[in-house]
């Protein structure tokens, strides 16, 4: 994979109005309704600049994948389109994409076919007299040692060279897999009646800190809302995207010289 450049500063215009921030869409073939509703967003594009922060994809095996043929599998060509439809909003707004737990191989070549930019993480959004600190959060979910020692394992280059040096067929039956397994690991924690992990706040707390940020805005815990931190400052947690779920959650976070409005959008119309 070669190499991305990753932008830890947006220094946004202001001329801009409005700075819309989505996470985990989990875009996968398998769920049309959550994409339809994906493409009616970026369709209408509301905003001036939109920052993705994490897991638009429910797996990314790597950006070979975007010269793949797309008759071979339905997800390659469920790929190939979503990104048709990425480049074609990069074209009229700016757009800022995080990788996430479930994306983290997203890198320069993706990068280049759509016109993005990626983005570090975390990374610092300033906008007039506005920080606000960005990030997927799983950095920050420190109690989930066994997620934190795979995430470790995966972000290695040694890692990450032999995995991708894998045919992509190979790489597709490893993702699904992994994607069954987190599916029935999910399931069985909601059964036993135990909560997602969420970050740790003063580890978040001490990041803003770091950053010089006002505010902090990540995703990854599906604990949508807003939760106070040490020393007084915000917590804006992202909603993950689910068109099908009851009710539909659709959420997306707008940032306007005013302040922050939460914005839940309507399922695509079938």
């Amino acid at each position: 994979m070669a190499t991305a450049n990753l932008l830890s500063h947006i220094d946004a215009p202001p001329t801009w109005r409005r700075i819309d921030c989505v996470s985990d869409i989990h875009l996968h073939a398998s769920d049309a309704a959550t994409a339809a509703a994906w493409q009616a967003y970026v369709d209408d594009a509301p905003f001036d600049a939109l920052c993705i922060l994490g897991d638009l994809f429910d797996v990314w095996i790597g950006d070979d994948l975007l010269s793949a043929d797309p008759t071979a599998d339905a997800d390659m060509a469920f790929w190939q389109q979503a990104v048709a439809a990425l480049a074609a909003l990069a074209r009229r707004r700016p757009l800022y994409v995080m990788r996430g737990n479930r994306d983290f191989l997203l890198g320069a070549r993706f990068a280049s076919a759509v016109g993005c930019t990626l983005l570090a993480d975390p990374a610092l959004l300033t906008w007039g007299q506005q920080r606000w600190l960005l990030s997927h959060g799983d950095a920050w979910c420190l109690d989930d040692r066994d997620y934190q020692a795979f995430r470790a394992q995966v972000r290695t280059a040694s890692w990450q060279a032999g995995f991708l040096a894998q045919p992509l067929a190979a790489r597709l039956h490893q993702a699904r897999a992994l994607r069954q397994r987190s599916q029935q690991h999910q399931a069985a924690q909601r059964a036993a009646g135990v909560a997602p992990v969420d970050v740790d706040a003063h580890a978040a707390a001490a990041a803003m800190a770091a950053a010089g940020a006002h505010g902090l805005i990540h995703g990854h815990t599906h604990r949508p809302g807003t939760h106070p931190l040490p020393g007084g400052a915000t917590r804006w947690v992202l909603s993950d995207w689910d068109a099908s779920a009851q009710p539909p959650r659709l959420q997306v976070l707008s940032l306007t010289p005013d302040g922050c409005q939460v914005r839940p959008l309507a399922p695509a119309a079938a």
